[in-house]
């Protein structure tokens, strides 16, 4: 009897079974069709409403192309987001006129697909490239629209938002070498994510920020149409200056005003260990470093190294920019810095262009302001944690100067700033300064 039953119910369990094979594989492939035809429905709409003057044939990116591959890892710059279980978009448009970024807009609309833009893909979360979502997603990759045009006559630039920042500098460089424009100092983020979170760098306590210098811009809105600051109105350029990206629709160039930089600068790369006092360094930076002169930048830069014994220590750095000579520079370092006991021998003096080379790093991940000076107890907690998770760096960006005289309302970059400060969930660190914690992952 018991052999009968359990012959039975084997075999109901093994029918049982191959229907619900049959009915997920059958689920499987209704929605593979599902998304195979979405996705040939809305390649054939990109075709019907791309200028036909300007193919966008070329331009479409399936996973079955042999060239899918590369050009979605091409600007993939967090590995994390590079694996085989990371969600890959039904296709990659990679436009080459503003009717091929307009018709993915309505056709997304129409056929309901998710839109990912990326530029530069210096999006360390991955959202220009990446969905959280189940639903198909494609990207529109901007890095073809890259055309910078400078004019010194008017001291203006139109920047096309797949440009880099080293690209913009460059160009800017071709023309004069007293022009410079304040953005970031990674030459290869994008512009169009970078101006459309605000854009900081070293020229901001003498200039402010990207945005504050950005006077027109072409946009698609959700509508699919080109539109420029007039067109747009105020409220939605100011939206797109600092507001973050492809929030309000995809911006497809800038305007840009161009800052005037003396033909000498003067940069230094000072080193300080914790055995150099580096606490009494540390707190002093935090309490002057945004009453500099404007001509004056110096971030600090912590990190663990292993000391001449092989024990772990922490360096800081202090890369800094000055408008100016290098005797003046020394001058206003001893007299508002003398604990890092800054020498002559310590700076270098060059073009504006050759201190963008000398100051490159890498994009940090993480961000938060700091609130209230910290005190060395302060540090030496920092201090202590960085050596126990050893694989990090932190690094403080002072503001101050041009950035302390423009008011919160010109851009939703500050809005945001007042936002975070005003977070009940603080960390009571320092004041006037941006705390930046880097994991190298």
């Amino acid at each position: 009897m018991a052999i009968i039953i359990s012959s039975s119910f084997n075999m109901q369990f093994s029918i049982f079974a191959l229907l619900f094979l049959l009915l997920s594989f059958q689920s499987y492939a209704t929605s593979s069709t599902s998304t195979t035809s979405t996705t040939d429905r809305f390649i054939q709409c990109l075709h019907d409403r791309s200028d036909p003057s300007f193919p966008i044939t070329g331009e479409v990116y399936t996973p079955v192309n042999s060239s899918f591959p590369s050009v979605l890892q091409a600007y993939i710059r967090n590995l994390r987001f590079n694996e085989t279980t990371t969600p890959k978009p039904v296709l990659i448009v990679t436009a080459l006129h503003p009717s091929h970024v307009q018709a993915a807009v309505v056709c997304a609309k129409e056929h309901r697909l998710l839109m990912r833009t990326r530029s530069g893909g210096h999006d360390y979360e991955g959202l220009s490239y990446v969905s959280n979502s189940n639903q198909p997603f494609f990207v529109v990759d901007m890095f073809n629209l890259r055309s910078v045009n400078v004019s010194i006559e008017r001291e203006t630039a139109w920047v096309q938002a797949g440009a880099t920042l080293g690209e913009v500098y460059y160009r800017i460089a071709e023309k004069s070498n007293t022009h410079g424009f304040p953005a970031g100092v990674c030459p290869t983020v994008g512009v169009g994510g970078h101006f459309s979170g605000g854009g900081y760098g070293n020229l901001m306590r003498k200039y402010g920020l990207s945005v504050d210098n950005i006077i027109d811009a072409e946009l698609i809105d959700a509508n699919g149409r080109l539109l420029n600051r007039k067109s747009m109105g105020e409220d939605l350029f100011w939206a797109i200056t600092g507001g973050g990206g492809i929030s309000f629709g995809v911006v497809l160039s800038y305007t840009i005003k161009l800052v005037r930089v003396p033909a000498v600068v003067t940069v230094f790369n000072v080193e300080r260990t914790y055995e150099q006092n580096l606490t009494t360094i540390a707190e002093r930076w935090v309490e002057v470093a945004d009453k500099f002169d404007k001509d004056l930048f110096v971030r600090m830069t912590f990190s663990v190294v292993n000391d001449t014994n092989g024990e772990k220590t922490i360096r800081a750095i202090f890369p800094s920019l000055y408008l100016g000579n290098s005797t003046t520079l020394v001058a206003l370092m001893n007299k508002d810095f003398p604990e890092l006991g800054l020498r002559i021998s310590d700076c270098t003096e060059m073009s504006w262009i050759e201190s963008v080379l000398f100051y490159t790093v890498s994009p940090l991940i993480k961000s938060d302001y700091v609130q209230n000076p910290i005190s060395k107890q302060g540090f030496e907690f920092i201090f202590e944690k960085m050596k126990e998770l050893e694989n990090q760096m932190l690094a403080f960006n002072p503001y101050g100067g041009r950035m302390s005289e423009i008011p919160n309302s010109l851009s939703p970059f500050r809005i945001g700033r007042e936002t975070c400060e005003d977070f009940p969930k603080r960390s009571k660190i320092g004041k006037n300064s941006v705390l930046k914690p880097r994991s190298d992952t």
